[in-house]
């Protein structure tokens, strides 16, 4: 099972998640992807995570986290054991969100809320110390303008990684990364 796990302020109409989907799709590999709505609040994104991925094996598990979606992909990565792919990862959301507080929009939705600092508590709960690299893939470009690509590589040291010079927070080259991403989740393409 593949779950995408969206950024801050995004959706499951993200571009990222409507290609994975497209290509689980075209494989004949739909009933395998999932991609959950995240909520703003951290603990309520979990849970829908959570009841994304019921009655999965962990074994089986691949999360695919983009932005903030790589910082929960971590947080449930090392709680449950399973695999993640990591976009251009968020590695202290409670430290660099704290510019934002205020009323937010969501950028697929258009849904407005109020970032708060119990959402910077929940993400700062969440945080992980220490991980094992060998759970995780890790997409990273250069060009990245909203989050400094060396601060993941430094936290992921060990893991598989790919960095390509250039590029934006989107993780432009995201199409290339498709056989990469299959293959280390173990779906045979």
């Amino acid at each position: 099972m593949l779950v995408y796990l969206h950024g801050f302020n995004s959706s499951p109409a993200s571009h990222k998640a409507q290609v994975m989907r497209a290509q689980m799709e075209g494989r004949g590999l739909g009933s395998l992807y999932a991609c959950p709505a995240l909520p703003d609040t951290p603990r309520e994104a979990i849970g829908a995570i959570e009841s994304a991925i019921a009655g999965c094996a962990p074994s089986t598990l691949t999360f695919i986290g983009s932005s903030l979606g790589g910082f929960y992909a971590t947080h449930l990565t090392e709680k449950l054991g399973c695999r993640a792919v990591l976009i251009n990862p968020a590695i202290t959301p409670h430290r660099g969100l704290a510019a934002y507080l205020g009323t937010q929009k969501n950028l697929h939705t258009g849904e407005s809320y109020e970032l708060t600092r119990a959402h910077l508590e929940g993400w700062r709960a969440l945080a992980v110390e220490r991980i094992d690299p060998e759970k995780y893939l890790l997409l990273l470009e250069t060009g990245d303008e909203v989050l400094d690509w060396r601060e993941a590589a430094r936290k992921y040291a060990g893991a598989r990684t790919v960095i390509r010079d250039g590029g934006d927070h989107s993780l432009q080259g995201f199409a290339e990364h498709i056989g990469r991403i299959l293959a280390f989740a173990g779906i045979n393409q």
